[in-house]
């Protein structure tokens, strides 16, 4: 997935970091966490069918192009929809563009009709995209990206999940460093 997509080298692991955290903060059995990682890892790969172009594009998108590319959730569900033990993963990549207020993609679901794999899916993928740098816009900092999901806690995200994230995301920047210095198995 990130071969095709240079930009976000690192990303899905990034997220399924967040997404672990989130989980155990949650306090989430361990065989939905199994699927929570599988559609962390996963959650991208309908990417895979989206020309290069758009999706390494440094300049704004097209209504077009941002319409191809809004098709990621659907292509990746689809690609995992005939493997049993990815059922609810596969639920999850299609629902994390969806919004908690019901005008995300690509079926504009609201609150109750989210999974609430897809709410932490969303909002870990969001936190990381804002804070990694990407060809059309730097990164964000860990203060102006938290500022941000509150903002769109009731709207785009899930209040009660945007709260739990923002006060286990201290956790998060202590279990990356500890893996990144090679201190920490994955959870």
């Amino acid at each position: 997935i990130e071969a095709k997509d240079s930009s976000t080298h690192g990303h899905s692991s990034r997220v399924l970091l967040c997404c672990e955290l989130m989980g155990i903060t949650l306090g989430w059995d361990p065989k939905t966490m199994e699927h929570l990682r599988y559609a962390a890892i996963l959650h991208d790969i309908g990417k895979i069918g989206i020309p290069e172009e758009l999706l390494n594009k440094t300049s704004s998108l097209t209504t077009e192009e941002y319409d191809a590319v809004k098709m990621h959730p659907a292509l990746g569900a689809k690609i995992l929809q005939n493997i049993p033990h990815l059922e609810q993963a596969s639920t999850a990549i299609l629902q994390h563009h969806e919004h908690f207020s019901g005008k995300g993609y690509p079926g504009g679901l609201s609150d109750k009709d989210i999974s609430p794999l897809a709410k932490v899916l969303a909002i870990s993928d969001a936190y990381d995209a804002m804070t990694s740098g990407r060809p059309y816009r730097p990164a964000l900092t860990i203060e102006q990206a938290y500022d941000e999901l509150q903002k769109c806690a009731g709207s785009q995200f899930d209040p009660e999940i945007v709260k739990v994230f923002c006060e286990a995301i201290p956790s998060l920047a202590e279990v990356a460093q500890k893996r990144s210095a090679g201190n920490v198995d994955p959870v």
